[in-house]
Order: C-alpha cells, then structure tokens, then sequence
C-alpha cells in the first residue's frame, strides 16, 4: 500500500456565465456578466461623462453626470454603478439624459471653481451646452481661502465637488490612513481631517494619491499651484517620462512630468499592476536629490519650486 499522502483534486473551476445582451443607442451588444453599463458603453466607443468615476477606485455614484436612460425606470440610473441585464434597453443621448447632464455641470460649475479641471471636463461642459454663469455670482456656495499648511500639496475646497475619490484613495481603497473624510451636512458638506486640522498634525502620511485622484484640482501639488499662481505653469512643454522608483524593491512605476528640464510633479499610470496608480511619500515627493544635482543653468521656475517647498514648512510632514 502507498504511503504517499492523498492530494485531493482542486474542484472544476466554475463555468463562465453566459454573455448579456442588452441594447444600447439602438445596437445590440453582447457583454460578459457583471458588466457595468458605462464598461458597455465604452466597448461601444461612446463617450460618456464621468466626474466621481475612477478605474481605480469602487463607483461612489456620487456627482450623477454619467446617468443614463433604461427602459421601465422611472428614474435615470448610473452607468458607473449599475449592472448590465439580459434584455435592457438603454439611451445614453436622450433628451432627458442631455437635460439631466447638463443641469449637473451647471450647478457644480455654478457653486464650484472648475477653472483647473481637466480638458475632458470642459469639453463635457461645452458638448452639453452648460451655461454655470446663468446662476449669477450668489451661487458660489462654497468659495473660500486655499489652505497652505505643508510643503508638500495644498488644498482648495472651492474647487471641490464632494466626489469622495480622494476620501476613497485615503481609506480602505488604497492608503487606509483615513486622514480625510466628508464632514458636514447639506451646502456645510465638505472633505476635512478630523477636527480641522492642519494635515501634519492629522493622521496623513502625505502619499499625495488623494492628488492623483482629485478631478479638479481641489488638492494639488505644491509646485503645481505655485507655478500656476506665477502663470508658469504650461503642460503643453512638458514631457512626461516613465521610470522606475529606486527607493526600494518593489517596482513602481513614476511618471516624471518635466518642465524647463526641472521635475515639477510625479504621477504613477493607474494601468501599472504593482501601482494602480498610487504611490508612497518617497516615490511622489522624494526627488529633490535629482533636482540637486549641479546644474550650471537657473531656469525661471527654479525659485518658485524652492518657495513651492519652503511653504507651509511649519505644517509638512512629521513621520
């Protein structure tokens, strides 16, 4: 008789569910189970707006501009949240959805500062003919004064559309520090660290992923805002070169975005499978050994980048 232990077979893995046929814009698609309705519509190249929806992070359904019309729901859904279904019928360009959408993008533009959002988002604005202007000045509810209490990144809530990604990439998504949160009810609704705070004496770790996912510019690198206050600040010049962090084994991988040959903020892409776009203080912050280097030339944004660092110096980081 063998004494060789009995391995038991792994069980037959489970068949894959049978695709979903829904019908989108008139087209009928065919989609793998579990799909979400904007996944659908992108697989049908059709363009649709998004502001709280991040590949990265769990839909928080939160800012409404992505709904769209399904047939038999009395109200308009969520594309970013809800699920495809065997026979659905759905209009992404109806009337109704255009209404919805634009009056969505008027009153955050109304109340909100989107003058940093991103190019997508502005051509959303005009594609929908949202007009935030027609609510006159009264209606900036939430305007207020930056707050600069580190050297590392600021923040600018009157550029904040409560979409909660960068509350997410905090928590249990991403970082689990848990240092902001929305705090708050009704137009007094606003992301904060505990008891208002200054971050370096919160529980932040200044990661900077809140940054990499806020969609306004709501908080931002410090040298990004310092060479903006300037007027230096131009993307357009910039190279973005893709590298690996030498601070440790891992393997991340930094986007360095370069300006006058100077480094001006590190990103990571959300496709990397080791990142998913998130990064520690070392890997987004911890470049000055490169811009220290002698270099015999001193380009214009040179001493906005040392007051960019030099600011809020009382506040930064302390762990």
């Amino acid at each position: 008789m063998s004494t060789h232990p009995v391995i038991p077979r792994r069980p037959p893995a489970p068949p894959e569910p049978p695709p979903v046929s829904l019908t989108i814009d008139g087209q009928q698609v065919d989609v793998p189970a579990g799909t979400t309705l904007l996944d659908a519509c992108h697989r049908q190249q059709i363009d649709t707006p998004t502001l709280c929806y991040s590949d990265v992070l769990e839909p928080a359904a939160a800012c409404r501009v992505c709904v769209v019309e399904v047939e038999g729901s009395r109200t308009l859904v969520p594309s970013c949240a809800r699920k495809v279904e065997d026979g659905m019928v759905v209009q992404t360009n109806s009337e109704r959805v255009r209404h919805s959408r634009r009056m969505v993008l008027e009153l955050l533009g109304s109340s909100v500062d989107m003058s940093y959002a991103s190019s997508e988002i502005i051509d959303w604005t005009q594609r929908y003919e949202a007009d935030p202007d027609r609510y006159g000045e009264a209606a900036r509810t939430v305007e207020q004064p930056a707050k600069i209490d580190n050297a590392l990144y600021m923040r600018d809530y009157s550029r904040c559309i409560t979409c909660y990604k960068c509350v997410d990439a905090c928590g249990e998504q991403a970082q689990n520090t848990f240092a902001i949160t929305v705090a708050g009810r009704g137009f007094e609704a606003g992301v904060s660290t505990e008891y208002d705070v200054a971050l370096g004496d919160s529980a932040c770790v200044f990661c900077g992923n809140c940054i990499a996912v806020c969609p306004t510019g709501a908080i931002m690198f410090s040298s990004e805002h310092q060479l903006r206050e300037e007027g230096l600040w131009d993307e357009d010049v910039q190279e973005v070169t893709r590298t690996v962090c030498s601070f440790c084994g891992v393997g991340c991988n930094l986007e360095l975005h370069v300006q006058d040959n100077r480094i001006v903020k590190v990103t990571s892409p959300q496709d990397h499978e080791v990142t998913s776009g998130h990064l520690c203080i070392k890997g987004r912050f911890g470049y000055d050994y490169v811009q220290n280097l002698p270099d015999p030339m001193t380009t214009p944004i040179d001493d906005v980048l040392a007051a960019a660092r030099a600011s809020g110096r009382d506040g930064g980081p302390t762990r």
